[in-house]
């Protein structure tokens, strides 16, 4: 069994090509769907995780190795790299897969319109025609606004096929009344964003009050109705990496279509330990149920450099169909400036200043 996550019950042992991390507690405890009984899952299309009825003895029988944890994630900056025409090729994969944000006070409309023209174009055309990749049509994964800035986004993003990303349900704290959390989620819905990125309230992680959790979330995947949804978990502020993992499973199994870290105003953001602690949550889930769900790391992601550790990590973890925008998102928009000074200097051997490549 898998050092980094376990459960208390070490004694079951269940079905699976690979040795869970986790194993479920009780006796009359399910076993995993025959193939022809699990959902569509390939490299075209993956079936929207419906959620499952909450599993107590799953969640408190979760444990983690921290030791383990930061050992392991200590190897994905260490011993892998990739360079010259490979890093260009993993750099352009990664801009696919960011979701392009702007969280600002001072929004306005015109940055947001500006923001969702990079979000189309994200790279200047003279280095895409330098790298040959001219009709690849490369865009960002989406545009992440508030709610205020949503038709703004939709009007600008019209015909491009990238969808709007709304932050919600009293972003960032989230401890608004949960009737007006659920109105926001409904009226950025009718606005015509495509995606909302929930927050979930903290206290119910801090106190295990995990029904509580369940029961928020699943209202709130029930308002997103066919709109996909993100469960900010916040985990700079969930305490210990237990709770990460709990947190992250009781949010899938409330119907989350993907997990995310943070929502990068906590003073501690996604990380590479927090990171694989949430991946192995979504092997287990996917080992157990079937169905796939997506992961963004957001809060902190600057560098090229860095978003390549995260791509490691998640080709390793969970493999490469999580290298796609319907499975992994960025929650970044700084990161996007870095990549293309690092494509630039392919092309030409010269690093470029950041002010060469404009997000607004």
């Amino acid at each position: 069994m898998s050092p980094v996550c376990q459960s208390s019950d070490q004694g079951r042992n269940m079905q699976s090509k690979v040795e869970p991390a986790l194993r479920l507690a009780r006796s009359d405890a399910p076993t995993p769907a025959v193939e022809s009984d699990r959902p569509r899952f390939s490299d075209v299309h993956v079936d929207r995780n419906p959620g499952t009825a909450l599993d107590l003895d799953i969640i408190r029988g979760l444990r983690v190795n921290r030791s383990a944890v930061e050992r392991r994630a200590a190897t994905i900056p260490a011993r892998r790299t990739v360079k010259k025409e490979w890093q260009a090729g993993w750099l352009l994969r990664a801009i696919t897969l960011i979701d392009l944000t702007t969280l600002a006070g001072d929004d306005t409309p015109g940055n947001v319109r500006r923001l969702c023209a990079k979000a189309a174009r994200p790279v200047r055309a003279d280095l895409m025609a330098s790298l040959g990749v001219s009709d690849l049509s490369l865009t960002a994964g989406a545009v992440c606004v508030y709610h205020a800035m949503v038709p703004a986004a939709v009007e600008a993003l019209r015909g491009t096929g990238i969808p709007v990303a709304a932050v919600s349900t009293g972003f960032p704290a989230g401890l608004s009344p949960v009737e007006e959390r659920v109105r926001e989620i409904r009226a950025s819905v009718a606005a015509g964003a495509r995606e909302i990125d929930i927050v979930i309230t903290r206290g119910h992680v801090l106190t295990g009050n995990w029904q509580a959790l369940y029961d928020e979330v699943k209202t709130f995947r029930d308002a997103c109705s066919d709109a996909h949804m993100k469960s900010i978990l916040a985990t700079g502020e969930l305490g210990t990496l237990v709770n990460v993992a709990r947190a992250s499973m009781v949010a899938m199994m409330a119907g989350s279509d993907f997990i995310k870290t943070s929502t990068g105003k906590e003073s501690v953001n996604a990380t590479l330990p927090v990171s694989l602690v949430m991946t192995r949550m979504i092997r287990e889930y996917l080992q157990h149920t079937g169905y796939a769900v997506g992961y963004k790391p957001a809060g902190g992601i600057r560098s090229a450099k860095n978003a390549l550790e995260y791509l490691y990590l998640m080709k390793e973890e969970l493999g490469p169909r999580w290298l796609k925008p319907d499975l992994f998102r960025f929650g970044a928009s700084g990161l996007l400036t870095d990549i293309e000074r690092q494509l630039e200097h392919f092309v030409t051997g010269r690093y470029s200043a950041a002010h060469r490549h404009p997000m607004v």
